[in-house]
C-alpha cells in the first residue's frame, strides 16, 4: 500500500514559512512550465509554487524519471549522484535558491531540508518499484496512484492530478513508449478507472483501486 507522503508533509511545520522567516526579502526564481532549471554544483533548490520534474538519461537517449519536486521540497546537484542529472518544470514554478553554506549554517534549516529530503527518497523508492510489476498496465496504474497521493488535488469528481502530464511523461516513468501509454489510459477511461478533464488533467475517482 502507497504512503500518503502529501498527508505527512501537511502535519509538519511548513518549510516555505521557515525560508520566509530566515531569508526574508530573499529573491524567488520563477520558471515556466517546460523550463529546464540550470543548476550548479553549490546550489540548492527549494520548490515555493509548482512541481518539478527529475530525470536522468540513457545512452539511448530515453529520459527515465527519478521524482517529482513539489512545494517545500528541494532538489539539487549536491543531492544526487546521478549523471546527468535534469529539472524540468511541470508547471509554473517559483523557487528559492540556497547555497550548501546557507544550509550548513542553520541546524533548523537543515533539520527542515532533510524532513523534505527523506520524502524525496521514499517518492524515488516507490518509483523504482514500479519497476516489479510485469504489466505494463499494472506499472500505470501504479504511478497514477502514487501521482495521486503526490500532486493530487481533491475535486467533486475524485482527484484531480496537479499538472497536467503528457503520455511520454508517463511512458518515461515506467520503460514503456508513448503509443501504449495512450492506449492504456485509453482503456483505463473505458473501465472507469479514470476520467480526464476539459484541461486535459486526469481525475482519478474516489473509489478507483487497484
Amino acid at each position: 500500500m502507497l504512503h500518503s507522503f502529501a498527508s505527512e508533509a501537511g502535519s509538519q511545520p511548513d518549510l516555505r514559512q521557515l525560508l520566509e522567516e530566515l531569508y526574508e526579502g530573499r529573491s524567488l526564481y520563477p520558471y515556466s512550465s517546460g523550463q529546464s532549471i540550470r543548476m550548479a554544483p553549490q546550489e540548492i533548490w527549494i520548490v515555493c509554487r509548482g512541481v518539478v520534474q527529475l530525470s536522468t538519461l540513457y545512452p539511448n537517449g530515453d529520459e527515465a524519471l527519478l521524482g517529482l519536486a513539489g512545494p517545500s521540497m528541494p532538489f539539487g546537484l549536491p543531492l544526487t549522484l546521478t549523471h546527468p542529472y535534469q529539472a524540468t518544470a511541470l508547471s509554473n514554478v517559483d523557487l528559492m535558491r540556497l547555497t550548501v553554506a546557507d544550509v550548513e549554517q542553520s541546524s533548523t534549516l537543515t533539520k527542515g531540508i532533510l524532513r523534505h529530503v527523506n520524502r524525496r527518497l521514499r517518492q524515488t523508492e516507490a518509483i523504482l518499484a514500479l519497476v516489479g510489476h510485469r504489466r505494463v498496465k499494472d506499472r500505470l496504474c501504479h504511478l497514477l496512484l502514487l501521482l495521486k497521493q503526490e500532486i493530487g488535488l481533491p475535486t467533486a469528481e475524485g482527484t484531480r492530478l496537479g499538472v497536467r502530464l503528457t503520455h511520454q511523461h508517463l511512458a518515461n516513468a515506467i520503460g514503456t513508449t508513448r503509443v501504449t501509454v495512450t492506449r492504456l489510459l485509453g482503456q483505463l477511461k473505458e473501465e472507469g478507472w479514470l476520467n480526464v478533464d476539459r484541461n486535459h488533467h486526469i481525475v482519478i475517482p474516489s473509489q478507483t483501486t487497484l
